[in-house]
Formats: C-alpha cells, sequence, structure tokens
C-alpha cells in the first residue's frame, strides 16, 4: 500500500484486523439485494455490510444502485463473518467489512460481457474491450507472473552474471532472407527503414565492441500476415555472449530457466536431454519434439524388405526410402472409423503420402490389406518391432525419408489430440519436457527453387567444426552450430554460435546465398577488426509464459495483443491517413478499383 491512498487492498485483510478502520478502494464485483457486495481490487475480493440502519441510509443507497464494474471508495471496520457464514475459498473468507461511509468514484456503464473468467465469450469482444478483459482474474496472474519471471531472469543475467542490458535501435534497415520486415518510410524520396525482427546484427556488433555479455528484453517485429497464434510484435529475451561455445550457451539457459521458474509450476531438472535435427525427425518427424508421450516413429524398413509388396519394393528403391510406422495404443477402442480415415485424409492432403493402417485383433493377429503379403515370420516380426498389443492401430507410410517422417509426426500429434478428445490422458500440461535440438543442417534447398540455398536459420551461423571443409565444397551437407530449445512440442529459444570470419560471412551470403553482401556491409566491416568468437540465443518469452500458465494461446499473455489477421481491433489499427499526412514521405497510395468506388459512395 506504499503511496496508495487506501489502507488495505481487497485481498490481505484476515481475522487479525477485526477493530480496525479500513479504507479500501475497488470495483464492485457483485451485489446482492441492498445487503451485501464484494469489492475487487488487483489482489483480491473483499465482502463489504451495506447498513441497513437510518442513519447511513445514504451509503445504503448509494452502495445499492451503483452498477456492477462501478470503481468505489468505502471506509468501514472489520468484523468477523457470523459463525457458519465463512467462506473457505476466499483468502478473506473469515471477515467482512462494515461500510460507514462510501464514495462512488466512477460509475459503469452497461457491460458488453461480465468480467468472470467462466463466462464466455468471443475473442474479437475480449479485444475490442481489452481494458475490462485485462480486469478478469486469469489474464492479472498471467501479466503479474510474467512481470516476475522477467526480473527474475534480470537478476540472474546482470546481478549474477554480470551481463549488460542494452537497448538496440527500432528503426533499421532491411536484412536479407528470414521473415518479412514491416517497413517506415523516411522523408529521404525512395528510402525506409525496417523494424528489425530481431536484435541480430546490434548484438553481434556490441560483442565487437567489446561488452563481452549483453542482453536485452527486446521488442521484435515480423510481418508474417494471418498466421494462427503469431504476432507481428513479439518479445524476446535476447541474450549474446562472447568466448564462448555451444555447451556455454545451453548451461546458461538452464541455470537461466531454473532460477526464474515460478514455485508454483514445480522444480525443472538440469541438463536438459538434446537430440539431434536427425535423430528428431526419424523419431518424431518434427525438429520440435513433444517428448511427454511415447507413439515414436519406427522403422519397420527391414521387416518388410523381403516381402513381394510392391509399394514397399517400389519405396526402398528410393535414395533415401524407408518404411515407417506409428503405433497408436488403445487405437481401436478410443479412435472411430472416421477418425482413422480423416488422419489418412491429412497425411495425403498435406504431405501427399499415403497411409495404410493396421489392426491388432484380440487373438493378437494383424488385420489389415498387407497381412496377405505377408507370411507368419513376417507379421511376427512387424508385431515385435512396433511392440504391438491387442487393439493397437499402426499407421504405416512408405516412401522417402523426409517426407515420410514429416507426415508420420503430423499424424502422431493429431492421434494424440483424437485420444485425449476420447478421454485417455497422454500430455499432462503441468508437466514440462525440455529439450535441445542440435545439428541442425547449415542450409536448405529453397521450396520454390530446390537447386537454390537458404539458410535453415539465418546467414549468420556457423558451421559446425567438423564440417566447415565441406562450405566450400558441398554446403548441403553442412551442419550448423544452431540449437533450439523445445517445450512440450514448442521452439521456445533459437540460436547459434555465430561466424565472426568476415572472410567466411561474406562467402556464405555471396557464393552460397547468392544475396547481395552490400547491404551487410557495416557488419562484415566491423567483423575485420578483431570481432571475438561470441554465440547467442533468443526466448521467445511470450511463448514461453503461455505453456507455463497453459494459456489457449499467446494472446492471453501479451496486454495488448493484435488480432489472427494482425489487427489492433480497441483502436482500428492499422488506419488510414490523409494524402497530406503522406506527402512528406514522398508516397501515394494506389488503391483498388473496388475500394475507390467505395469511397466514392
Amino acid at each position: 500500500n506504499s503511496f496508495a491512498i487506501r489502507t488495505n487492498t481487497c485481498g490481505e485483510l484476515r481475522s487479525a484486523h477485526v477493530g480496525q478502520k479500513v479504507t479500501l478502494y475497488g470495483w464492485i464485483q457483485y451485489q446482492r439485494q441492498g445487503l451485501f457486495l464484494v469489492l475487487r481490487d488487483f489482489q483480491g475480493l473483499t465482502q463489504i455490510i451495506i447498513p441497513q440502519d437510518e442513519e447511513h441510509s445514504h451509503v445504503k443507497k448509494l452502495l445499492s444502485n451503483a452498477p456492477v464494474e462501478s470503481v468505489v471508495r468505502v471506509t468501514g471496520t472489520v468484523s468477523p463473518r457470523p459463525p457458519g457464514q465463512e467462506n473457505p475459498k476466499m483468502p478473506t473468507g473469515d471477515i467482512e467489512v462494515k461500510a460507514e461511509t462510501a464514495e462512488i468514484l466512477n460509475s459503469c456503464k452497461k457491460l458488453p460481457f461480465e468480467i468472470k473468467d467462466f463466462i464466455k465469450k468471443s475473442e474479437a469482444l475480449r479485444m475490442q474491450y481489452r481494458y475490462l478483459d485485462l480486469r478478469s482474474f486469469q489474464l492479472q496472474h498471467n501479466l503479474r507472473l510474467r512481470s516476475r519471471l522477467v526480473m527474475r531472469m534480470r537478476e540472474y543475467l546482470c546481478n549474477l552474471h554480470g551481463f549488460v542490458d542494452v537497448e538496440t535501435p527500432t528503426l533499421f534497415k532491411r536484412t536479407p532472407g528470414g521473415a518479412k520486415e514491416f517497413l517506415v518510410p523516411s522523408r529521404e524520396a525512395g528510402k525506409f527503414y525496417s523494424l528489425p525482427q530481431s536484435p541480430q546484427q546490434f548484438k553481434q556488433l556490441l560483442m565487437v565492441g567489446g561488452l563481452d555479455r549483453y542482453f536485452q528484453v527486446a521488442r521484435c517485429y515480423r510481418d508474417e500476415g494471418s498466421r494462427p497464434d503469431r504476432q507481428p510484435e513479439f518479445t524476446q529475451i535476447d541474450i549474446e555472449m562472447s568466448f564462448v561455445d555451444q555447451a556455454g550457451i545451453q548451461r546458461l539457459i538452464e541455470g537461466l530457466l531454473q532460477y526464474s521458474w515460478p514455485e508454483e509450476r514445480g522444480s525443472i531438472t538440469t541438463p536438459f536431454p538434446s537430440m539431434t535435427y536427425e535423430e528428431a525427425l526419424a523419431e518424431y518427424g518434427t525438429d520440435k519434439p513433444d517428448t511427454r508421450f511415447g507413439m515414436k516413429i519406427v522403422d519397420v524398413s527391414d521387416a518388410l524388405r523381403q516381402s513381394d509388396i510392391q509399394f514397399v519394393q517400389k519405396a526402398l528403391s528410393y535414395p533415401r526410402g524407408t518404411i515407417r510406422a506409428i503405433c497408436i495404443p488403445q487405437g481401436l477402442r478410443y479412435l472411430k472409423n472416421k477418425d482413422l480415415e480423416s488422419l489418412k485424409e491429412s497425411a495425403k492432403s498435406q504431405f501427399n503420402q499415403e497411409i495404410m493402417e493396421i489392426i491388432c485383433k484380440p487373438d493378437g493377429s494383424m488385420k489389415s490389406l498387407l497381412t496377405k503379403f505377408l507370411g507368419g515370420k513376417q507379421q511376427s516380426e512387424l508385431i515385435q518391432a512396433l511392440n504391438m498389443r491387442v487393439d493397437d492401430v499402426v499407421l504405416l507410410a512408405a516412401g522417402e525419408h523426409k517426407q515420410v517422417c514429416s507426415a508420420l509426426g503430423s499424424l502422431r500429434l493429431l492421434s494424440a489430440n483424437l485420444l485425449e478428445a476420447a478421454g485417455l490422458a497422454l500430455r499432462d500440461p503441468a508437466v514440462f519436457h525440455f529439450l535441445w535440438v542440435v545439428d541442425f543442417p547449415l542450409f536448405l534447398p529453397k521450396p520454390e527453387n530446390p537447386t537454390e540455398l537458404e539458410s535453415a536459420h539465418h546467414p549468420f551461423t556457423a558451421p559446425h567444426p567438423s564440417d566447415a571443409s565441406l562450405l566450400y565444397s558441398d554446403p548441403t551437407k553442412v551442419r550448423s552450430q544452431h540449437y533450439d530449445l523445445v517445450l512440450n512440442g514448442n521452439e521456445v529459444g533459437g540460436g547459434s554460435i555465430r561466424i565472426h570470419s568476415a572472410e567466411q560471412q561474406r562467402f556464405v551470403l555471396e557464393k552460397v546465398l547468392k544475396e547481395d553482401s552490400e547491404v551487410l556491409s557495416h557488419l562484415l566491416e566491423a567483423l575485420e577488426f578483431g570481432a571475438p568468437p561470441h554465440g547467442g540465443i533468443a526466448l521467445g518469452l511470450d511463448r514461453l509464459i503461455s505453456l507455463i500458465v497453459d494459456a489457449p494461446s499467446i494472446r492471453d499473455v501479451i496486454a495488448f495483443p493484435k488480432s489472427f489477421r494482425g489487427r489492433d481491433l480497441m483502436a482500428n489499427a492499422p488506419d488510414y491517413v490523409t494524402p497530406e499526412e503522406l506527402e512528406p514521405y514522398h508516397i501515394q497510395v494506389s488503391w483498388p478499383l473496388e475500394e475507390k468506388e467505395a469511397k466514392k459512395n
């Protein structure tokens, strides 16, 4: 209550305060028949008894007529609740405050929705009236937990490990490759700033400048359009260090998370397990595996190699041909035929991958279109390889390794959703499985032109020391010194050891990626002035907090988020500006024809 005009908050009064005269400020959460009301502030709830005697009739009239969510001041005496009327569910449930004076500080007009967590309201309405939605217990809890976690992170980095908190510019220039950036016009004709998608170049330049250890709670911007559960502006815990290797960064982050982890979410064990990119793809079909449950992808190529099945032999004839499968435990009991059909259709539409199903019957035998092509020995080998039990359902795919694994990885997660919807508990939201994924490829073929390469992460990532020579002879085979931090199947952080040689950085940009290195001339020049070996990482704060509090969306851990389409529904942004306002920036808007007509009318 420091600096405030109240004596107490609405969440702190207990039996020990009985007899004290208090002044409370808050919102009316609930009012019942002019007898009592519940007053709410950021810390909790207090029951206020409305006086019924003639002497305080003006107080009764004031509080009885005040609309819900009005802001009031109440002064009164703390009293014990009558025997049998205590509320053990309320921290203040043993007491009540008998009002003596009151003042309506601001009356509330008719609400667009009730301020209660259990009341369902559309997300669009919640975002339009975000200031009302922020009054809900859940959003208050999320934002306060976020604040505490960030404060603990600052303590760990700055106070315990000598990091320097540096603010980097928001107005910058375009970065080649990576996500699309927002452009900001300048008063120089045809010249634009870019909003940085991360402080990547600045933090590397800080290492060249000898700062040694940098961190920032950084605002980042990506013009990614309508992507579910993404935000055009988001927050990273951004970190860079000099004279460090991959293991050093990983230990730092493990210590940081352990130190700042909220007590109420249990403890986390370090060191986190690690897995290579190839292992993650082969066993989970993704580079961000959810390791809270099994159903791993199993290679059954050997069990079927001797069969006469045409599609099997065709798949195994490919350079990276494989036969793989996942086993859905109790799938026959929990999944309907339409569920299995939807899984197969998903693999076909998303990955162009055919799926064959195998069912383990009550007598332990297999039911599948495959069985007539397989002898008893091959069937038992397949059952053994997949550890199949009665009522299990197997989804089998044949073809090129990456396509098969990616399809089965997607089906693994979809199957888990279906099993949980049917009542089988697989993934506990209160359990936190961290995982490092390492040894990513440094370059990937461009989807639109597979003969050209793009950076798997960004062009500043250093090659794996064992593969450095391959950079000049066969860049497609080079592994990177990149590492991702995964939590419960979500990427919550990513970083790398950086290229600190100007010559190597120029080669990657010009010869491998075919990018114009002139855009990065300032960075290339800086690397020529004695740049130290350095590396870093960025943690996605919004995603991390949403997983900690088990929020359905990252929008539930951001005070003022944008909508799915990147709009601010509360302030109606982005908005039009007049031609006069655009004139200093040498910009004219070219309207689509239908919008021109609409404006005329």
